[in-house]
C-alpha cells in the first residue's frame, strides 16, 4: 500500500530504504483514487519514533492513505524539535473542521497520573467527542485506550504493583469478528505500562466486545459494535528494539527496572531480540483499515453522519 506523506518528512527516506512503498505529494495528485484520510494524534514525547512505527504498521494493504499528524495545542512537547512539529503537525483547532476515515490516538507516558491531572486532558476529551461525528473509526493505543475507555464508558485504570513489561501471549476470544481475521489462536504482543484496566470492568460494559486477552496482561483488544471505537492495550507497533531501548534507558538512569519478560533469548540483554509480533501487528492494522475504515466510510466524507 502506498502511504502518502509530505515530501520532506524525515521518516519517508527511512521507510523507502526498508522497501516500504511511500508516495510523495507530487505523485499522489496524478492518481485518480480516493485515498483514505487517516489522522494520527501523536501523544508520545519522541514523535519521530512513533511516526516510523505507525507508518510501518499501516503499510501493508493495497489502499492509498493520506496521513495527517495532529498535536495537542494545550501541551508543549519538549522532546521533539519545534521545527519538526511546525512542519508536519497540525493542532486540533486547525483540523476540527475536517473529517477523517480513521484516526489513531497513541499512548503517552502519563499513565501514573490521574486523567484529570494531565495538562491536555480537557482538549483530549474534546477530540474524543469530536471523533464521534468526524471519524469513521478510531483506534486507541495503550494509554490512549485507557483514556478512551475512561472518557466514553467511565472504566477506570488501576496502578499495578510492578510494571508490566515484556512480550506476552494472548488468546483470540472471538474469531468471527473481522478485526482478528487471520490471527493465530495464540499470538504475541509487547506491553510496557504501569497501569491496567480490569477485565471484569470491560466485560461488564455492555457496549464492549473482548476480542483477545492474556492470562497475565489482561484484555488486549476490545471494541464497540461495528468498530467505531477500537482499544488496544499493548503496543503492537513497537519495533524489534523498542523494549530493549526502554530497558537500557531506565537502567542507565539507575531506575528499578526488571528485564522485559519473554523478550531476550535466555534473558541475555546483549543478544539481539527476535521479532516475534510483527505479522500480527500488520494484520491488525490491515484488518482495521479494510473492514472498519475502507468498508464503512462514505465515499464523500462530508456525508459522514
Amino acid at each position: 500500500m502506498p502511504i502518502k506523506v509530505q515530501n520532506n518528512l524525515p521518516a519517508k527516506e527511512i521507510l523507502e530504504n526498508e522497501n516500504i512503498f511511500v508516495m510523495d505529494e507530487n505523485r499522489s495528485v496524478h492518481q485518480d483514487i480516493r485515498p483514505l484520510q487517516i489522522c494520527i494524534l501523536n501523544l508520545m514525547p519522541i514523535k519521530q519514533d512513533t511516526e516510523l512505527q505507525l507508518l510501518r504498521a499501516l503499510s501493508n494493504t493495497p489502499l492509498q492513505i493520506n496521513i495527517t499528524f495532529m498535536k495537542m495545542n494545550s501541551h508543549v512537547s519538549l522532546h521533539t524539535p519545534l521545527t519538526h512539529l511546525n512542519n508536519f503537525y497540525h493542532t486540533f483547532d486547525e483540523l476540527r473542521g475536517h473529517k477523517f476515515d480513521g484516526m489513531i490516538i497513541t499512548g503517552a507516558p502519563v499513565e501514573q497520573i490521574d486523567f484529570e491531572e494531565v495538562d491536555y486532558w480537557d482538549e483530549l476529551c474534546e477530540i474524543m467527542d469530536w471523533t464521534g461525528s468526524h471519524v469513521t473509526s478510531t483506534f486507541h493505543i495503550c494509554w490512549g485506550a485507557q483514556a478512551g475507555l475512561y472518557h466514553h464508558f467511565g472504566i477506570r485504570k488501576h496502578l499495578l504493583t510492578e510494571k508490566l513489561f515484556g512480550l506476552f501471549e494472548h488468546k483470540v476470544m472471538n474469531r468471527r469478528v473481522p478485526l482478528v481475521r487471520g490471527f493465530d489462536d495464540i499470538f504475541l504482543a509487547p506491553h510496557s505500562r504501569h497501569t491496567a484496566v480490569s477485565r471484569e470492568d470491560i466485560r461488564q460494559c455492555g457496549a464492549l466486545l473482548v476480542l483477545a486477552e492474556s492470562e497475565k496482561a489482561g484484555v488486549y483488544l476490545c471494541m464497540t459494535e461495528g468498530g467505531r471505537q477500537i482499544f488496544v492495550m499493548g503496543h503492537p507497533e513497537y519495533d524489534r528494539v523498542t523494549l530493549h531501548d526502554e530497558y537500557m534507558r531506565d537502567k542507565d538512569k539507575g531506575l528499578a527496572i526488571a528485564l522485559p519478560e519473554n523478550y531476550y533469548t535466555d534473558d541475555d540483554c546483549m543478544v539481539r531480540p527476535c521479532l516475534q509480533w510483527r505479522a500480527h501487528c500488520n494484520m491488525l492494522y490491515s484488518n482495521w483499515l479494510n473492514y472498519y475504515v475502507y468498508q464503512m466510510t462514505p465515499f464523500d466524507l462530508e456525508k459522514m453522519g
